[in-house]
């Protein structure tokens, strides 16, 4: 199954797609994202995917801080890119997240991780770099196993405007280095293919 976009009233305000999106009731087990102010609704990911964003996690878990969580279901929110995005892993402080009801601004992340599903590929590829790095999230992780060169690692940071600088771009296999204050060193060898 792929994504399905729901329609709104172009003419709705932010507040007014928020209140939609928190109040409607969609499929269980469904991924209900706001992207670029149409809201869309993607199943829930195959194994493989779990299984990356779970290598990534044990790994980040031996660096963060205490007082950091790392969030899979955690919706972030960019108001000026129209967006209420649910990236597959999310670095934020724990004191943060209690204080949210359903969801934080984006600002609030340290770090966002994407794995590309087949249906998702445009948004994690194009759509979402833009909002979060907009947002000022310091790094985004993008593992694409659905790349049309084979499947690949991208490192980005130093988000300016709507753009991030690539600070490394690797293929399966080849080792990920995220920067301070992560310091850890990701094992992409471990990542199963699509």
């Amino acid at each position: 199954m792929s994504a399905l976009t729901v329609s709104q009233n172009p003419d709705q305000t932010w507040d007014d797609l928020v209140r939609y999106w928190e109040e409607m009731e969609w499929p269980e087990g469904s991924k209900v994202e706001i992207i670029e102010g149409i809201i869309t609704v993607s199943p829930s990911p195959a194994s493989r995917h779990n299984v990356i964003a779970e290598r990534i996690q044990r790994r980040l878990y031996s660096v963060i801080p205490e007082d950091w969580g790392i969030f899979q279901t955690l919706a972030i929110a960019v108001p000026s890119r129209m967006g209420m995005l649910i990236p597959d892993l999310v670095v934020a402080p724990v004191q943060d997240c209690l204080e949210a009801d359903s969801h934080i601004p984006a600002a609030l992340a340290e770090l966002v991780v994407e794995v590309t599903s087949k249906s998702n590929a445009r948004h994690d590829r194009v759509t979402k770099p833009a909002a979060y790095a907009t947002a000022g999230i310091p790094l985004y992780l993008l593992v694409d196993p659905w790349a049309p060169g084979g499947p690949t690692v991208t490192l980005y940071g130093e988000p300016k405007g709507e753009v991030y600088r690539v600070l490394s771009g690797l293929k399966f296999g080849d080792p990920v280095t995220l920067p301070e204050p992560f310091g850890v060193t990701i094992d992409t060898g471990e990542f199963p293919a699509e």
